[in-house]
């Protein structure tokens, strides 16, 4: 995780590319999420890096109508990555941008449309020049375009970006849509990802010393998260902080303009959706006690459910299990994983404990690379792969799974702090950066079997889980027990 923002910043007006910028090159310090607020509604780009452990890498992020062609030109120049437009699902249905590919085997899931151009209408020749590039961007942000305003394929790649935003996926795509919605214009956004002139992606000791040479704003999508969840609470609840925030982005979103050249009045800054709905609530009497279960559906449809045992009282110090949905595990049993033992584990801790909730995140197959991906690295596995490997030869990203919605469900239910029973740190750091107190980790020991005892040493030795009992003997014939 990078940390995080500065307080020193250069003042906003001599914030443009290429004006020169402070900061020393040694000071790794990233900037407050108010300021690029700010810097996105007067038309200025930002930098925007994403987590360590995940792409690590930094991109070029401003608010599609507000692209010139001179900022295009930079982005060609400087950063030299592929120019997208990450945008609304609702908005590139409208305009008949389908997806590229019916099965997207990206490691990020990057949801490319059809590339586009703006139409020989919009004065655009070839759509390969800076000016045509711009043209197209303002067009696809303004509200107005149709779909025979395009031409398909194009220069431009729309990307859609999930429902929820930073909060459902910790992605640039989403974090360029909720920064212009935060600005008060319109939910696009153009970005590009920032490569050095070797070619080679800069990571955050380069992407600092690029930003604060070119005078940009630089922040992270982690602060970013925080920052959106500090605003969204309601206004008695807030912490000074937040009242800062909401205050910043007000400002900013009364400043902002909706033309390039600098004249207008921003639109209005929608209130952004809640994460998840809560829809459902019943008795559910299990084998290990009964509990309460509620039914939630995120913004991006897909469906959750949260078990609730005991009273939880003022939501302090709960016993939670935040648990990915593994079918094979779950249901069928599979000696392959841990999942169904942990899953039984945690139920039966909770219901001793007295009070506790089980989160079951559904769309988490196979560490979020889905059912088929997941049988598809078994296959590889037969073959000697470790279950990382598998997923990186598949083109699947090792870990994919967001536990943004988990978090939001906990918070719906009242949970303050938590204790989390998990033997993955990574977990417990995703619950913090969303905003739950975390008070401590509980383990969930479980006997390693003949047919798991691979896969559970490829999570210890190379996914920092944390597993000290795997040393004791392996037992013929069993999974988990």
């Amino acid at each position: 995780m990078y940390r995080t923002e500065s307080t020193e910043n250069v003042p906003a007006a001599e914030r443009v590319p290429g004006a020169g910028g402070a900061g020393s090159v040694e000071d790794l310090t990233l900037d407050p999420v108010a300021q690029a607020v700010a810097d996105i509604a007067a038309g200025r780009p930002i930098v925007v890096v994403d987590d360590e452990d995940r792409e690590n890498e930094g991109d070029l992020v401003i608010a599609a109508e507000m692209v010139t062609p001179e900022i295009v030109a930079f982005m060609m120049s400087e950063c030299r990555g592929l120019i997208c437009a990450p945008m609304e699902g609702e908005e590139l249905d409208r305009l008949e941008l389908p997806q590229m590919v019916a099965d997207n085997t990206e490691s990020m899931k990057t949801a490319f449309t059809v590339s586009v151009d703006a139409s020989a209408a919009h004065g655009v020749t070839t759509g390969i020049s800076a000016a045509d590039r711009a043209a197209t961007l303002r067009l696809l942000a303004s509200g107005d375009a149709e779909p025979t305003d395009l031409v398909r394929p194009g220069h431009i790649f729309p990307l859609r970006a999930r429902p929820g935003g930073v909060l459902v996926r910790n992605g640039h795509t989403e974090a360029a849509v909720d920064l212009a919605r935060l600005a008060g214009l319109r939910p696009a956004g153009a970005i590009v990802e920032i490569a050095g002139a070797d070619g080679r992606m800069l990571r955050l000791p380069e992407l600092v010393p690029f930003a604060r040479r070119h005078g940009l704003t630089i922040i992270s999508i982690e602060d970013l998260i925080a920052y959106r969840r500090r605003l969204e609470l309601p206004a008695t609840a807030r912490p000074a902080e937040a009242e800062e925030a909401a205050t910043a982005t007000q400002a900013a979103s009364a400043t902002g303009t909706t033309e390039a050249d600098g004249t207008g009045t921003a639109a209005p800054s929608a209130d952004p959706a809640p994460v998840v709905h809560r829809e459902a609530e019943t008795r559910l009497p299990t084998a290990h006690g009964t509990f309460t279960a509620y039914g939630y559906r995120a913004a991006d449809g897909v469906e959750h459910v949260a078990l609730v045992h005991g009273d939880l009282g003022d939501g302090e110090d709960v016993l939670v299990r935040v648990h990915s949905e593994c079918l094979t595990g779950d249901v069928f049993t599979s000696l392959r994983c841990d999942c169904g033992p942990q899953l039984d584990a945690s139920l039966e801790r909770i219901q001793r404990e007295g009070r506790g909730v089980l989160v079951y995140l559904r769309g988490h197959e196979g560490r979020g690379i889905g059912l088929l991906g997941k049988l598809r690295a078994y296959e590889l596995q037969e073959r000697g792969r470790d279950t990382l490997d598998a997923n990186l030869e598949l083109g699947l990203p090792a870990d994919a799974r967001d536990y943004g919605a988990g978090a939001r469900i906990l918070a719906d239910l009242g949970v303050r702090s938590v204790r989390v029973m998990t033997n993955n740190p990574d977990k417990t750091d995703a619950l913090l950066r969303h905003g739950l107190k975390v008070l401590g980790r509980e383990p969930m020991p479980v006997q390693a079997g003949e047919h798991n005892l691979r896969y559970l040493r490829t999570k210890r030795d190379r996914m920092g889980h944390d597993l000290p009992w795997l040393d004791t003997p392996v037992v013929a014939g069993c999974g988990n027990q």
